[in-house]
């Protein structure tokens, strides 16, 4: 069943400079206990998407159009008091710093315990078992002991730990993830990566997960999507899209991973730079740093066509089987 439908999301931010179009048309689903890694360099709309869907976009930017249909419900035109009641209960956000989560002059069992009663008529009991029960799913020991802890008596890994326990109190159907493990140690990151795998494949909980890392994402998600420049320029099954990518901006990023080509063959490197989003080019905005960019590329901009696997992809000139970048 479909948890999340985004039809033709855009978030602009109204700036003295111009309006930056951060999400431009963006478009995606997600079911029941799947997992979409959402991709791309810094600066592509990743988070803000993210924040969107939360409705957490703070002035000047702001959803000025689409659809972000939860459960039947479009959040985007919901009053602001039914969003708090979604927030933390059906549809909850763990941050790159848990310290956006965390008050550091408060015990864990506060905030837990708080965040439980927030939605729910319940007792304090009943929700520092609840809380308990959140800390162990997440594979922090003695729970009961350090529910009585501070957030500065807990190491970096283990404070995003009780960030996503926190975002699992109520269980939600939803979790979107901003790039959570990217200050972690590789250790932590892959522990926190198959816990986090684990309980949306028992629990069912829908889980977006933003990374630039694509290592990340396929150990960990069913479906990818490629951003850049405020559009998803590539989406499909991870498997198939990090075998075979179809688009150039795809295979750039895969060409820059370590250990991803040849031994002693130099990294692969996405020739200039994200282009400024309050000025974008005529035509595909990868046009100026895509290697197979033609005077077509620069003049108009390519539509969403459906590729083999249920992929989708926007691109004038995808690649061929077995192609690389030159």
């Amino acid at each position: 069943m479909t948890v999340l439908q985004v039809e033709g999301l855009q978030t602009h931010f109204f700036t003295d400079a111009g309006v930056v179009k951060a999400v431009d048309g963006v478009d995606f689903s997600l079911d029941e206990g799947e997992v979409l890694g959402l991709v791309g360099e810094s600066g592509s709309g990743k988070s803000v998407t993210g924040f969107s869907i939360l409705r957490l976009v703070d002035p000047p930017g702001r959803v000025v159009g689409g659809h972000i249909m939860f459960r039947g419900q479009d959040l985007a035109q919901l009053p602001e008091s039914e969003m708090r009641r979604l927030r933390g209960n059906r549809i909850a956000m763990i941050f790159q710093d848990p310290m956006m989560t965390l008050n550091p002059v408060l015990r864990i069992d506060t905030q837990m315990i708080e965040a439980v009663r927030a939605h729910e008529r319940v007792s304090a009991k009943a929700a520092r078992d609840r809380a308990i029960s959140a800390l162990a799913k997440v594979g922090i020991p003695s729970p009961a002991e350090r529910l009585g802890a501070y957030p500065h008596q807990f190491s970096g890994g283990m404070r995003q730990r009780v960030a996503i326990a926190i975002a699992l109190l109520n269980g939600p159907d939803l979790i979107v993830a901003d790039e959570p493990t990217t200050a972690l140690d590789v250790t932590i990151q892959s522990q926190i990566l198959a816990e986090v795998q684990d309980l949306a494949r028992d629990t069912g909980t829908a889980l977006i997960w933003i990374t630039h890392d694509l290592a990340v994402v396929a150990g960990l998600a069913d479906r990818v999507a490629v951003m850049y420049a405020g559009r998803i320029v590539e989406t499909g099954p991870t498997d198939a899209v990090l075998a075979g990518p179809d688009h150039p901006y795809s295979v750039g990023l895969l060409g820059s991973i370590p250990g991803h080509g040849q031994r002693g063959q130099r990294l692969a490197q996405i020739p200039g730079m994200a282009p400024n989003m309050a000025d974008l080019p005529p035509g595909c905005a990868f046009a100026p740093r895509c290697f197979r960019a033609d005077a077509r590329c620069r003049a108009e901009a390519p539509e969403i066509t459906v590729r083999g696997s249920g992929g989708r992809l926007r691109c004038h000139h995808p690649m061929s089987a077995g192609e690389v970048a030159t």
